[in-house]
């Protein structure tokens, strides 16, 4: 499939970018969440220096996503538990 050619607007800069057409509407959508995050640090913090402003959101950005992964492993362990319960039942009925 080809890349498609779009333009993302991030802290006053457009930056030209290729992406594939399936991932437009996640690229779109992470630079619109980019500038309203910005625009909120600005806002409460009265920040103005572009540079620790994209700071701030990147490292807000990797706490959520930490937080995300540390859930999914949470998760993943709980299912694997209960897969391994289920399998002990089935095995046990199974005898």
């Amino acid at each position: 499939m080809e890349s498609l050619s779009i333009k993302i607007k991030i802290s006053d800069r457009i930056y030209p970018m290729k992406v594939q057409p399936e991932d437009e509407t996640f690229v779109r959508r992470a630079g619109s969440i980019l500038g309203e995050r910005i625009r909120g640090y600005q806002k409460k913090l009265g920040i103005q220096d572009q540079q620790d402003l994209l700071a701030m959101v990147a490292f807000d950005c990797l706490v959520a996503y930490l937080k995300v992964q540390e859930a999914a492993g949470t998760k993943t362990n709980e299912l694997i538990q209960k897969i391994e319960c289920w399998n002990d039942s089935i095995e046990k009925a199974l005898q």
